[in-house]
């Protein structure tokens, strides 16, 4: 008699629903962490942890590590390491801050509220952490200094530039276009959002569609026609249910009324205003976008696999892996400096400890999500995981009333056991 649980499927019916479906083991791992983390907290908190309101502040929170971690897999994978991220960041957060109210106010006939103000501080932040992370590929990759030396040299250097940059001083506030990108100042309103999550599920169903055609016309196993709607419907039903808790999450009243006020106007009676999809989730979300794109369907996206999978191999073939790895360093730093934009704009200033363990907190988001430090294996989407699962750790402890120091141990404790389960995992399935 074969093996049945008590659902009364056996374990062999259940594997091959799962092979059906070709659902990543190690995603669904991740998931289920998160879902487990979710319902620990929220049980401790009474039930404050899966509010709207707290979703809608653990996105926000989540968002400027993400952008990190997903430039970290490109690191990681190449068999290198930045752990100058969070100072690069401080830098680049100095640089805006400085740009925005005090280096340009006065010039070009720009004034502290101008739009263009913010816009003209964001492209210097994006130079500065461009140049900076390009410099650093530069020392790694064409004078063969170790990545370790380079990055940990930058993690004192770079935060103390900053500091001198401001003089030591907080700077703010910032410019209101700048703020937009923080999150709770800046969100597209509970119709946008509805419309944007309704568009991304059909770009996402129509793109297992358009995935399917590819495979079979190029003669590819494909999974059963049910699997793609299961597949399908499960993407599509998570976009849409994280709309709509955000969507729940309502503007307080006394803010309503300010802003009733401001316009001479009296709030009509019963008037609700939900906050919606922050920006700042949507940059997020445009990043890893890109970044996926990037890595799957781009030559820079093989050349970078190709070259952590085997160095050797990859410059014999003709890969000119010294600039591949300048380049790498490169768009490190442009997200640094896009997080920066995020982490400063949520903050509504720029303090000089912002970014404080960034490095500990993105190379961890990488190494939970499924990258290994071996080289030649990552994921873009497991990083995002990897760091909403970081964020939703401390998020949980800080509402139980978790001391800092503890946070950051057990954050270090959850590193190291990542890393020995990815170790043990590799070793099951062969996948070295």
């Amino acid at each position: 008699m074969s093996e049945t649980t008590d659902t009364g499927q056996s374990p062999a019916t259940r594997r091959s629903l799962l092979k059906s479906l070709e659902i990543d083991m190690r995603l669904l791992g991740m998931i289920g962490a998160f879902v487990i983390i979710a319902l620990v907290f929220n049980t401790l908190t009474g039930g404050r942890f899966l509010t709207p309101r707290n979703v809608f502040n653990l996105s926000i929170q989540t968002v400027s590590v993400a952008i990190m971690a997903t430039g970290m897999v490109f690191v990681i994978v190449t068999r290198h390491i930045d752990l100058s991220v969070g100072s690069l960041l401080a830098t680049c957060s100095a640089v805006m801050a400085m740009l925005q109210t005090n280096w340009l106010v006065g010039t070009m006939g720009l004034e502290l509220g101008d739009p263009g103000l913010a816009w003209l501080a964001i492209l210097g932040g994006l130079i500065v952490g461009t140049a900076v992370g390009a410099f650093n590929g530069w020392l790694v990759g064409y004078l063969t200094i170790p990545a370790f030396i380079v990055t940990l040299g930058g993690l004192l250097v770079w935060r103390n530039v900053g500091w001198y940059l401001t003089n030591g001083q907080t700077i703010g506030p910032l410019n209101d276009s700048f703020q937009v990108f923080g999150g709770i100042s800046g969100t597209l309103g509970a119709t946008w959002s509805w419309i944007f999550g309704i568009v991304a599920s059909l770009v996402a169903v129509l793109g297992l569609a358009n995935a399917r055609r590819t495979k079979i016309r190029h003669q590819f196993p494909v999974k059963p026609v049910w699997a793609e709607i299961v597949v399908g419907a499960i993407i599509a039903g998570g976009i849409l249910g994280f709309i709509a808790i955000l969507n729940s999450y309502q503007v307080p009243e006394r803010i309503l009324s300010r802003q009733f006020e401001a316009l001479g106007q009296p709030m009509p009676e019963g008037y609700r205003q939900a906050y919606g999809l922050p920006i700042s989730v949507l940059v997020l979300i445009a990043v890893a976008v890109a970044m996926t794109v990037v890595a799957r369907k781009t030559r820079l996206g093989r050349y970078i696999f190709a070259t952590g999978g085997n160095p050797d191999a990859a410059e014999l073939s003709g890969i000119n892996t010294r600039l591949l790895t300048v380049k790498v360093f490169a768009l490190m730093g442009f997200l640094c400096a896009l997080s920066a934009v995020v982490a400063g704009a949520r903050l509504t200033f720029h303090s000089n400890d912002i970014g404080t363990l960034d490095e500990l907190r993105v190379i961890a988001a990488a190494v939970i999500g499924g990258t290994a430090l071996s080289g030649g294996i990552g994921t873009i989407y497991g990083a995002i995981l990897g760091a909403l699962i970081m964020q939703s750790l401390q998020s949980g402890m800080a509402m139980v009333g978790v001391d800092a120091p503890f946070q950051n141990i057990v954050v270090g404790g959850v590193l190291v056991i990542a890393v020995l389960v990815d170790i043990i995992y590799r070793r099951k399935t062969g996948d070295t």
